[in-house]
């Protein structure tokens, strides 16, 4: 039989469309990094299989640590917006791995947080990170993610996965109240999601195009974000300005709710991708904008990443902590 240390790591980054599969070496890396459609396959054990195959790894892997969009809690996983559905220790043992990990993919961007270079992430305002304090970890993508990095007092940090992305949109001024209303007459419940995600810039922009009387030009985010940089169109311009100015409000409220004053961190393909923009955007006024606790807010650091795969860093690190119990 192998023995651990040498056989390779088997991890995987596992959302609604797309299965990312990558080997971990001895040096901790990440390589030989695919893509599959989910569509493609049935489950996650057929889709590593072919993956595997498509490598052809040398070695089989011992260990593996998959991180998915959905809650974990038990056996079973069924992905939200993935027909995929699956009993981990059954995929476990069809792909012969010693342990199988699946953690919610928020739970493994926040575990990269700590092993991020200072090249993977761009200073927003704020002091230094305070030792020993829990880090709060947002992102929005196809969803708005949202975990903490909470100190054992042994020198752990232990990743809490919430659903704090659900919670409820407040209001700090007259024009996002009138974009909160026009959605509320949509849905039940606007959350934080519905504004600051891939979907809430659609919905915001059209929301503005409704307060201005105007006809939105299309309901596709990345033409929104295109025509507000290469366009300058007021609109789509005044759409990304709302949605970060409220990430800010939601990233502000989650520091003061968790005591982060280990820093915030901003994970997800939205904000990198608009990074200048983001910049230039009511952000860090509304992060701070909490009246008394304006100080304590201004001090707290917010690191955007900028690593292209910040959840391989996290769950390689997952598969060293197995290997090191073993």
């Amino acid at each position: 039989m192998v023995e651990p240390a040498s056989a390779p790591g088997l991890i995987a980054d596992i959302g609604g469309t797309n299965a990312r599969f990558a080997l971990i070496g001895p040096d901790g890396q990440a390589h030989d990094a695919r893509t599959l459609l989910c569509a493609d396959y049935d489950g996650p054990a057929a889709a590593a299989r072919a993956y595997l195959r498509e490598v052809q790894a040398a070695t089989a892997p011992g260990r593996g640590a998959f991180c998915v969009a959905c809650p974990v809690a038990g056996d079973t996983v069924a992905l939200t917006n993935n027909p995929w559905r699956f009993s981990i220790a059954a995929t476990r043992d069809a792909l012969g791995l010693d342990r199988l990990t699946v953690v919610n993919d928020f739970v493994a961007n926040a575990l990269a947080v700590p092993r991020l270079t200072a090249a993977d992430r761009v200073r927003i305002g704020g002091g230094e990170p305070v030792a020993g304090r829990p880090m709060a970890v947002l992102g929005p993508g196809t969803g708005l993610g949202v975990a903490l990095l909470v100190p054992a007092g042994d020198g752990r940090l232990v990743p809490v996965a919430t659903e704090g992305g659900h919670v409820t949109m407040p209001a700090t001024d007259a024009g996002e109240a009138a974009v909160l209303e026009r959605l509320g007459r949509r849905f039940d419940h606007v959350s934080a999601e519905r504004v600051i995600s891939g979907a809430g810039i659609v919905n915001v922009y059209q929301a503005v195009c409704g307060v201005e009387g105007a006809e939105p030009a299309t309901d596709d985010p990345a033409e929104i974000g295109r025509r507000a940089i290469d366009d300058g169109d007021p609109l789509a311009l005044h759409s990304l300005h709302l949605v970060f100015g409220m990430l800010g409000t939601v990233a502000g409220n989650l520091a003061l709710s968790t005591g982060a004053l280990g820093g915030v961190t901003i994970m997800g393909g939205i904000v990198p991708r608009y990074l200048d923009l983001f910049r230039a955007s009511p952000f860090r006024t509304k992060f701070e904008a909490k009246g008394r606790f304006r100080d304590y807010l201004s001090g707290i650091p917010v690191d955007v990443v900028v690593h292209p795969y910040p959840a391989f860093v996290g769950l390689a690190g997952l598969v060293a902590a197995e290997a090191s119990t073993k």
